[in-house]
């Protein structure tokens, strides 16, 4: 999905310092773009490992030949390299959920062909379970960013260095209440979240031991603190919860002409406004401190939901994208999924996601959790009616029926499969069919 934090102001404008009030109206602005859902988005990451033995480490060099290859390639998706080398796929705002899946798959068709000339693949796992986390771009914002996170421990370079997502990216919705409105969508996504989280945990082991979690990536999240992970409480006006969290959220990094770049500690984006200390804060500070928060519900003028781990096989993606899709963009699967959440929400106070026992439930437990398995369950059949009316292919819908009856219904998840060949001994990685369209 495309950013919405450029409005043409110009140079000078981005320059001058803002105040509290300023931020307050241009966050208000910029953060839910409301009206028609209409358009769709996704962003996929993968690790990259070896093709034929991928418990072994890639070095720095090849990924840096394999990515300037990658570089010369025509794609219809943005291609860009995360901390810890994983690569991330994002798509251009499609019209249709078919055209999303087409446009990714004919994308990364294109890129595993670079890489396996260089004996490299893509490997769909939420948290990489060989190998410890370790820097590939060595860049100010990151240097920053790792200076900030080890505050509050490991958690931060597992996070940037050794995890993936699916990320899905969709339209506001509504001004006005309904199903289809932006205050509703905004409470679904922070509760159906932990359902995702459950459904599609695929990150139980780090250095190839059983962690006890199995979306270990969201116990990490979690870990980097509330104030850059953590979500506002979703029961507020959307508008109003954000500006707040963005205002007392705390600035990750002051930039500088010269790196490295001043790493401030417990300075709040509000307490800048005021203090206007070590300098004025101005809008690019503002756009740049907005791309600091993790939350796993982050308004972009669209909604990006965060919380899904990476999914085995070539086209594992397709179905959490599918079946996000049908529960936000068709009414009725979206009256289901309220229903259905409905019954999680006392397990999510008193604290907003996802430091609240319900999403703690969820990334240890998956859908072997009975409330979560039972919503996943109604979500799933609600999605799975709702596909058709979208225009989804056949392929595309069995897929998503072939995910409910493999795991879903069966209280499972495909972080089973993995703790199932680590208690064998199998070091390799899970496999699952792929999906063609």
């Amino acid at each position: 999905m495309s950013d919405s934090m450029t409005d043409g102001g110009g140079c000078t404008r981005r320059r001058a310092a803002v105040t509290e009030a300023e931020v307050e109206a241009l966050v208000r602005g910029i953060c839910f773009k409301t009206g028609p859902p209409r358009r769709l988005g996704v962003e996929v990451e993968w690790l990259v490992h070896e093709l034929r033995q991928p418990q072994l480490p890639v070095t720095p060099g090849r990924l840096e030949a394999a990515y300037a290859s990658l570089r010369t390639v025509s794609l219809g998706s943005a291609l860009t390299v995360e901390p810890g080398g994983q690569l991330e796929l994002s798509s251009p705002p499609a019209d249709s959920l078919m055209e999303c899946v087409h446009t990714v798959s004919a994308d990364l068709d294109a890129v595993r062909a670079v890489l396996a000339g260089d004996g490299l693949a893509l490997a769909g796992f939420g948290h990489d379970p060989w190998h410890v986390p370790r820097r590939f771009l060595r860049e100010p914002r990151y240097d920053a960013m790792e200076a900030c996170l080890d505050r509050t421990g490991p958690a931060g370079r597992h996070m940037m260095c050794a995890s993936a997502s699916v990320q899905v990216c969709l339209d506001a919705g509504y001004e006005e209440p309904g199903p289809l409105g932006h205050g509703r969508r905004w409470w679904l996504a922070h509760h159906l979240g932990a359902v995702l989280v459950a459904a599609f945990a695929n990150s139980p082991l780090v250095g190839r031991r059983p962690t006890g979690w199995r979306s270990t990536r969201q116990l990490l999240w979690a870990r980097i603190g509330a104030g850059r992970a953590g979500a506002p409480p979703p029961d507020g006006e959307p508008r109003a919860s954000w500006v707040r969290h963005v205002l007392d959220a705390p600035v990750m990094c002051v930039r500088g002409k010269n790196a490295p770049w001043e790493v401030p500690d417990g300075l709040t984006f509000r307490e800048w406004t005021r203090s206007h200390s070590p300098r004025p804060p101005t809008r690019a500070d503002l756009d740049y401190h907005l791309t600091t928060l993790f939350p796993p519900v982050r308004p972009r003028g669209h909604l990006e939901l965060r919380m899904i781990d990476a999914q085995p096989g070539d086209d594992g993606w397709i179905v959490p994208l599918a079946v996000t899709a049908a529960l936000f963009d068709d009414p009725q699967a979206a009256e289901t999924a309220h229903r259905a959440v409905l019954p999680l929400a006392e397990r999510a106070l008193p604290r907003p996601a996802p430091h609240n026992p319900l999403w703690t439930d969820a990334a240890r437990h998956g859908p072997a959790d009975p409330g979560l398995r039972a919503a996943a369950v109604a979500c799933f059949t609600a999605a799975l009616e709702a596909l058709p009316r979208l225009g989804a292919t056949t392929a595309v819908t069995d897929a998503v029926a072939a995910y409910l009856n493999r795991y879903v219904a069966r209280g499972r998840c495909p972080a089973d499969d993995l703790l199932d060949r680590s208690r064998a001994g199998d070091g390799r990685a899970p496999g699952r069919k792929d999906i063609r369209t």
